[in-house]
C-alpha cells in the first residue's frame, strides 16, 4: 500500500473516531437515547424518549428489587429452583422493556446511517406510547377476580366509567391472552422498521 493509502486509511481512523469522542453518533443502550434525541425533529419522538427512557429506569429498578425478594424467598430451596425464578424474572424484564426501548434503538439506528426521517420517527414514538396502553390493556386481562395483597384477599374493582363495557370485554378473556396486546404492538415495531429500512434503499 502506498504512503497515500496509509495516510488515507489513517485519516478515515481518525475522523470516526473523532465522531464517536464529539458525541456525533453513539455506542450502545444508554448513549443511544442522547443521540435518538439530539438527531431526531420529531418533537413526539423528543418525548416518547424522554419517558421511555425514565420508565424504563424505574422498571429496572422493580425487577432488581423484585429478583432480589425472589432470591431471599428461595434460599431454602434448591439450586434448581432459585436458577429457574432468576431465569423467569430476566424473561419477563426483556419482554417487557425490549418494546419500551426499541423505537429509541430504531430511530438512532436510522439517523447514524443517514436514514434519518421526522415521519419514521413520529410513527415509531406513536408506537411506543400505544405499547403503554397495551401494557395496561394486559394487566387488565391477567388481573384474577380475587387476589391476595399483603395478606389480604382482594376483589378487582368493577368496571365502571366510560370504558366500562370495554373492561368488561377484557375481564372476560382468557388471562394467557394478555400477552396479546404487547405482542403485536411489538410486531407492528418491527414491520414499521423493516417498511423505512426498504423504502431507504
Amino acid at each position: 500500500m502506498t504512503e497515500d493509502g496509509v495516510a488515507t486509511a489513517e485519516d478515515a481512523r481518525s475522523s470516526d473516531d473523532d465522531a464517536g469522542s464529539d458525541g456525533r453518533t453513539y455506542g450502545g443502550l444508554l448513549t443511544a437515547f442522547p443521540y435518538a434525541l439530539r438527531e431526531s425533529d420529531s418533537r413526539l419522538f423528543k418525548l416518547y424518549a424522554t419517558v421511555s427512557g425514565l420508565l424504563s429506569t424505574l422498571l429496572a429498578f422493580f425487577f432488581a428489587a423484585a429478583v432480589t425478594v425472589a432470591v431471599s424467598n428461595t434460599l431454602g430451596a434448591g439450586g434448581g429452583t432459585f436458577t429457574f425464578v432468576r431465569s423467569f424474572y430476566v424473561f419477563v424484564a426483556l419482554a417487557v422493556v425490549s418494546p419500551i426501548v426499541a423505537p429509541v434503538l430504531f430511530v438512532a439506528r436510522e439517523h447514524r446511517r443517514g436514514r434519518g426521517d421526522a415521519r419514521f420517527d413520529r410513527r415509531m414514538a406513536l408506537l411506543g406510547f400505544v405499547y403503554f396502553v397495551a401494557l395496561y390493556v394486559a394487566a387488565v386481562i391477567s388481573m384474577p377476580p380475587e387476589f391476595t395483597l399483603d395478606g389480604e384477599v382482594t376483589t378487582r374493582p368493577d368496571p365502571s366509567g366510560l370504558f366500562a363495557p370495554l373492561i368488561s370485554v377484557f375481564y372476560a378473556m382468557p388471562p394467557l391472552s394478555s400477552i396479546l396486546p404487547p405482542a403485536l404492538v411489538g410486531v407492528a415495531m418491527y414491520l414499521l422498521d423493516r417498511q423505512h429500512k426498504t423504502s431507504s434503499t
